[in-house]
């Protein structure tokens, strides 16, 4: 069985990941939480399509395709779709017509089909002709910048661009920050200091909800098939827990 994930960082401000997945011998996998809506090719036996995925707000069981293979743009928190309103996305997608191997059609244009390398480019064709958009200051919030208006203007800004709270985005992304670290090897009293969890049962609540899995299962890679990256080359526990 396998369901190889590879995510690397984008240095574009529009981007969050970019993300590629092969398939072979799954029928199923877990579905995780995440706060990012994205565009997501894939093709499967010759044929070529293309989808909208938008945030999720809780685990899940996703079918797999056999033998297809993904490429994926994860979009920054504050992005949108000029004809797509995020919160329409969360916890579903839309997928997306007269997809080919070289081209699909979003926004009333035909766009060519990105490879994982060159994802940047068509997140800038994108921006420039005005299908994707973000809103300023839920930008300027995620980068810590303290607005000129009142928390509930900032909240109410947050919840229309993403179709998240701000406290739902911190959750989702604290629990996936702890799923790589456990995974890892990270010892579990360290990710609840860490990260700041109020207890041990606080972090498997958490798990069970966004991630659909335990410490011992994340420690163990055990549990089947799970969209999401938890081979990271690049992460240090312990260097990585004292930067949060």
């Amino acid at each position: 069985m396998a369901l190889r994930f590879e995510t690397r960082a984008s240095d574009s401000p529009w981007v969050d990941t970019v993300w590629t997945c092969t398939s072979a011998q799954v029928a199923e996998m877990t579905s995780v939480a995440g706060v990012c809506w994205g565009l997501v090719f894939w093709q499967r036996d010759g044929i070529a399509y293309a989808s909208i995925s938008g945030p999720e707000t809780r685990t899940g069981t996703a079918p797999v395709p056999e033998g297809a293979t993904f490429v994926g743009i994860e979009f920054a928190v504050g992005t949108s779709l000029r004809t797509v309103p995020t919160p329409a996305l969360v916890d579903g997608g839309v997928e997306l017509p007269d997809a080919t191997r070289r081209s699909f059609r979003l926004d009333g244009a035909r766009w060519e089909t990105p490879s994982a390398d060159d994802a940047e480019a068509l997140v800038n064709r994108l921006v420039r002709a005005g299908a994707v958009i973000r809103d300023p200051l839920v930008t300027d919030v995620r980068r810590g910048h303290a607005p000129a208006v009142t928390a509930r203007t900032v909240e109410r800004r947050f919840r229309e661009t993403t179709g998240l709270t701000q406290g739902a985005v911190r959750q989702i992304e604290r629990a996936r920050n702890a799923s790589a670290l456990l995974a890892a090897g990270a010892p579990v009293a360290d990710v609840v200091t860490g990260l700041d969890y109020f207890d041990e049962p606080h972090l498997a609540r958490a798990l069970r909800r966004y991630v659909g899995r335990t410490a011992r299962q994340l420690r163990d890679g055990t549990g089947g098939a799970i969209a999401l990256n938890l081979d990271r080359q690049d992460l240090h526990p312990r260097r990585d827990l004292r930067l949060v």
